[in-house]
């Protein structure tokens, strides 16, 4: 009725012809973009899991990763099917194949990106077989599976914070009491105002996600000497930390700050991350040495990081081609990140074996895209490693700047974002097949976050109102939705992703 009187021409939209318009623009845009992976010769993958609490049922995201004709990096969700129990290896691997022959990539799946499950270890070994037998995996496919990085991180993390686990319990608490009602918040407020501290924000971790509970501890540390103070006039609040929980929680924070930064890099869907992969497991691991060599450390400290360095072996102890081959293609890095690299990560006879590796790998990945491009006549091999410096931007971030003192590159601007794709876009001509690697290489995603982040609708498009929505239709919402915001350049927000609470202390 509302509708009507304020405009006379307006009609009632029932949910069949929602439906079907929804659906007529997921046909026609699936047209489209399968029109656009027939001109794409190699395709990465990531895929992850997840279960819907409304539906109580399992689904499994499929999301490719290319780049386009114009050397723009594409991401598309290509599946978002449900997945029958049991959950093993044979049915995610057979799935998973279901969902690349449909859309007639199956010959062109480069890699496979996910998290580090055993039965991913299986879906992958399967698939691995699988196209064996009807083509050649490049690198004997050795490039093939790819952990997903943000995973490790999380776990080695993980093995860090359990260590000071009832001081985070603490500081949780803390906030919660604090941010209780405006009284406490702003009694609080004051304290600050009077130790004339410059801070105003305090932070509510979501307590199943590590960065979200390092911002809070590093939020909280500014806040240090307000808390006794507060204890003091508030007797019902019993949890305030000591001098020596604060001590220990600013000593971890300043190891856990180096795995935040690596994951905000390496989570990237926008711009190439397996270039800067090398860069932050370099970083995490001569920082974990160094402390593990300190004597002078205190002893949770050590305890805490032999975890990590438990955990950082068992992914990372075996050179990663991968990382290696991506950070060479750099063309502001080459062989020289490696030759740099790897003496200070491994014993000196260690790094001569990985290079060497490494180096034989490269060239065999070469020769192999020599034969794909010149199969039927003989052609000279192009020079590797250039010795001309390139002058080129450099991306802000972690480790770069130990690298340029180095001289692993040259750069001009330092305040300009690199973009690897673009160099290699303009240097097709003079490295044709050079440049063919570097496009499939640079695309491959280290981690599974493009995948996972696929879930954040869940709150929208699967919520308690819509839990009967057949699996067919939550498809078509979610990949439709997804090729409209790629086709429009809308980028989307993830409201219902968790996030940690922040908490603004009101002026007296």
């Amino acid at each position: 009725m509302m509708q009507k009187r304020a405009a006379l021409e307006w009609k009632k939209v029932s949910r069949n012809t929602i439906k079907k318009d929804c659906t007529q623009v997921y046909d026609i845009e699936r047209k489209k973009l399968m029109a656009q992976l027939k001109n794409i010769n190699k395709i990465s993958v990531t895929t992850d899991l997840w279960r819907s609490t409304n539906q109580k049922i399992e689904y499994m995201v499929l999301t490719g990763h290319f780049v386009d004709s114009c050397w723009k990096l594409q991401k598309r969700i290509l599946s978002f099917v449900h997945l029958p129990p049991p959950h093993r290896g044979v049915e995610i691997a057979d799935n998973l194949y279901k969902c690349m022959k449909d859309w007639g990539i199956e010959n062109k799946v480069f890699t496979i990106s996910v998290d580090n499950a055993s039965n991913n270890d299986v879906a992958i070994r399967i698939l691995a077989d699988t196209f064996s037998r009807n083509k050649k995996l490049l690198c004997g496919g050795k490039l093939f599976h790819v952990r997903c990085c943000a995973h490790i991180l999380n776990l080695m993390v993980q093995d860090g914070l359990s260590r000071i686990a009832y001081i985070i319990e603490d500081i949780h608490e803390s906030v919660l009491f604090i941010n209780y009602n405006e009284v406490r918040l702003r009694a609080f407020s004051e304290i600050v105002q009077q130790l004339q501290l410059p801070h105003r924000k305090l932070v509510l971790e979501c307590k199943t996600r590590w960065n979200s509970t390092y911002a809070m501890l590093s939020a909280a540390i500014k806040f240090k000497e307000a808390f006794p103070r507060y204890q003091d006039q508030e007797p019902r609040y019993t949890c305030c930390p000591s001098n020596e929980d604060w001590n220990m929680v600013e000593k971890v924070c300043t190891i856990i700050q180096v795995f935040d930064s690596a994951t905000r890099i390496i989570s990237g869907s926008e711009y190439p991350t397996s270039n800067l992969f090398l860069n932050e497991v370099y970083r995490i691991k001569v920082l974990l040495d160094k402390i593990h060599g300190d004597e002078t450390e205190e002893p949770f400290i050590n305890d805490m990081v032999d975890a990590m360095k438990t955990k950082f072996d068992k992914y990372w102890g075996e050179c990663n081609l991968l990382m290696a081959i991506a950070a060479i293609l750099d063309p502001r890095c080459k062989m020289t990140v490696i030759e740099y690299c790897f003496p200070k990560m491994y014993s000196k006879e260690e790094a001569r074996e990985k290079i060497k590796k490494v180096r034989d790998a490269l060239y065999e990945l070469y020769d192999e895209y020599v034969v794909d491009m010149y199969s039927d006549i003989s052609t000279q091999s192009e020079q590797i490693i250039d010795n001309t410096n390139h002058r080129s931007g450099v991306q802000e971030a972690s480790g770069w700047s130990e690298f340029i003192q180095h001289g692993c590159h040259i750069c001009e601007d330092m305040s300009t974002p690199f973009d690897a794709l673009e160099w290699w876009r303009t240097s097709a001509l003079k490295y044709r097949i050079l440049s063919k690697m570097a496009r499939d290489i640079l695309v491959i995603p280290i981690s599974t976050v493009a995948s996972e982040a696929t879930f954040s609708a869940r709150g929208r498009v699967i919520d308690t109102y819509r839990a009967l929505l057949n699996v067919d239709t939550v498809q078509t919402l979610i990949c439709g939705g997804d090729w409209c915001r790629s086709l429009h350049g809308v980028k989307r927000k993830n409201k219902s992703e968790k996030k940690p609470l922040e908490i603004m202390l009101p002026n007296s």
